[in-house]
């Protein structure tokens, strides 16, 4: 094992800690800016190759597997240094002017068990380091672009709970979001749920907020235990309490996701149960169907598309803000619910 420092974790004040001479923000933007790398990575001045031949760890996590789909996204793997596998989806979009949104991991695995997500049947393995995670996005951003941030959005919706590892999602936010850097907007950076309360409480106190997307899935506890065990920890009386505390900045939203399940949580009594629990709270709602898992088999299919629109037609007559998000790279298995690395 390497006794470097991974450069991807560091924020400025660490690489004054470390002895570099000169500002440490614009060493900073020299490794965070990947518009200004040549082929071999960042081009240092002699102090800094100095420091980084002495001190610090610049290898990224390698990509080992690349699955564009047909609608343009791409579902990529990378081995980390431990050989430990995850997984990151890339998702360019033109709509008005060109952006790419990347989906990022937090953990190897996940512990949170939801009976739906294919990810789940691997258990946890291990939470991912905050170098890792940032290495991750610079592999996929090197790779397909974008290089700079201005076309970038990031979504903590792949491998894992990013709550349960908050800490390593506050340290990489903290990296990706500083001015000096990246400079990623918060309002670009999405961080999902499945309703971990109490690393939701840390999140709240973040230097940079990131919007907040929660994965709700049910309108009752006994419906939601089934396919969330996290329910019994955490049910949705505390989960709602929890979200009207939430501290939204002006014409922000909280984004809402709701997986249908063909007979379990998409006739109307569910929409209408759900839409009385969101009640009067700033929302968005993401009405997902479901993602078959292909070969691996699921206890689940998605509703018909009529099961599905009476559904949204039912939540958006009693007052919810709704979308129905059809899931990229589902023909490789990139979309949501779907990754796990082997």
């Amino acid at each position: 094992m390497t006794s470097r420092a991974s450069v991807w974790g560091l924020v400025p004040a660490d690489l004054r800690a470390l002895g570099y001479p000169r500002d440490p923000r614009h060493l900073f933007g020299r490794f965070q800016r990947l518009q200004t790398w040549d082929a071999e990575g960042p081009v240092l001045s002699r102090a800094a190759r100095e420091l980084a031949e002495a001190s610090l760890d610049l290898s990224l996590p390698r990509i080992v597997e690349e699955a564009p789909s047909q609608d343009g996204s791409t579902r990529v793997v990378l081995a980390l240094a431990d050989g430990a596998r995850i997984e990151a989806v890339h998702m360019p979009r033109a709509v008005r002017r060109p952006r790419v949104t990347v989906c990022l991991s937090s953990q190897v695995g996940c512990a949170m068990g939801c009976t739906f997500c294919a990810t789940a049947r691997m258990g946890l393995v291990r939470n991912l380091e905050a170098h890792e995670i940032i290495g991750q996005l610079f592999a996929v951003m090197r790779r397909y672009g974008p290089l700079s941030s201005d076309q970038l959005s990031l979504v903590f919706m792949g491998m894992g709970e990013p709550l349960h590892n908050v800490e390593a999602v506050l340290r990489a936010l903290d990296v990706l979001c500083d001015p000096a850097g990246l400079g990623i907007a918060p309002n670009r950076v999405t961080v999902s749920t499945a309703g971990h309360l109490q690393g939701l409480e840390r999140l709240a106190r973040a230097r940079y907020l990131p919007l907040l997307a929660v994965s709700v899935n049910a309108a009752t506890d006994a419906v939601r235990r089934q396919l969330m065990p996290i329910d019994k920890k955490w049910p949705l009386r505390e989960l709602r309490a929890a979200l009207a505390t939430w501290p939204q900045r002006p014409h922000q939203k909280i984004t809402l996701e709701y997986v249908l399940l063909d007979g379990i949580n998409d006739d109307l009594e569910s929409a209408e149960r759900l839409a009385a629990w969101i009640g009067d709270l700033r929302h968005l709602l993401n009405v997902i169907p479901f993602n078959a898992w292909g070969e691996a088999g699921s206890p689940y299919r998605a509703p018909s598309e009529e099961k599905v629109q009476a559904f949204v037609a039912r939540v958006h007559e009693l007052g919810c803000l709704v979308t129905v998000r059809r899931s990229r790279g589902r023909d490789v298995r990139g979309a949501c619910g779907t990754l796990v690395a082997t």
